[in-house]
């Protein structure tokens, strides 16, 4: 096992809630129980659409919580995902985040998003990623990796990301980084390389011009980003 895989495993241990970024997330989603318990009081419910996330990430707080303030999640991701059965207060959604004409303007209370919008494309993808968070909730939580933090949060090597294209298309190539997988061949490679398209404040702030923009650091160094409307 790589270096970078060891580290990944140890830093972004969610099931272990002394793990760095289980305490980072801890302490993240503070904002976010206050928008919670805020528009509980003013109409006993909460219902929010969390855009390409999971039921696991949702531990972050006690099924106690979600129950007690009403809370109703629906997890939208890509058609083929193979998503669980509706239970509990989940709603499992097959949908491309960036189009999601299926839901009226201001459908839910609040869109919630944690690190996907890194990886939905190009720029003008992120652009309609952005769009649609504004459009289908009032109030909203989206949060992704700093291009400015030193370490790549997916492949989990110092400055990575800052290196030219082909440097780290050859790496991919060559070995197994953090999150990773060793690239089958260039072409796979490149993929590999373009599936996680960092964002720095000046770009998040323009995809979400409405939007109060978070710097969440570690050790000094700005490691994410989030942006919020409530």
């Amino acid at each position: 096992m790589s270096v970078s895989r060891k580290f990944a495993k140890w830093f972004s241990n969610y099931d272990n809630p002394k793990s760095p970024a289980a305490r980072l997330r801890a302490k993240r989603i503070a904002p976010l129980l206050n928008m919670i318990e805020s528009i509980y009081k003013n109409k006993g419910s909460v219902s929010i659409i969390d855009l390409g996330g999971t039921e696991k990430y949702w531990r972050i707080v006690s099924s106690e919580y979600l129950s007690s303030h009403h809370v109703n999640i629906t997890i939208v991701n890509l058609p083929g995902s193979g998503l669980p059965e509706n239970h509990g207060p989940f709603s499992f959604v097959e949908a491309d985040a960036c189009n999601l004409t299926q839901f009226a303007d201001h459908s839910f209370d609040i869109a919630h998003s944690n690190s996907v919008v890194e990886h939905v494309g190009d720029w003008d993808r992120m652009v309609k990623f952005a769009k649609e968070v504004r459009r289908v909730a009032k109030s909203y939580f989206v949060q992704t990796p700093n291009y400015w933090f030193f370490i790549e949060p997916h492949c989990m090597t110092p400055f990575f990301h800052w290196l030219p294209k082909p440097i780290r298309v050859s790496l991919v190539l060559h070995f197994q980084l953090g999150h990773w997988r060793k690239a089958d061949s260039v072409v796979d490679a490149v993929y590999i390389v373009e599936s996680a398209r960092l964002l720095d404040k000046k770009m998040f702030q323009a995809l979400f011009p409405d939007a109060t923009i978070l710097t969440e650091r570690y050790f000094l160094f700005p490691k994410s980003l989030v942006a919020i409307k409530h």
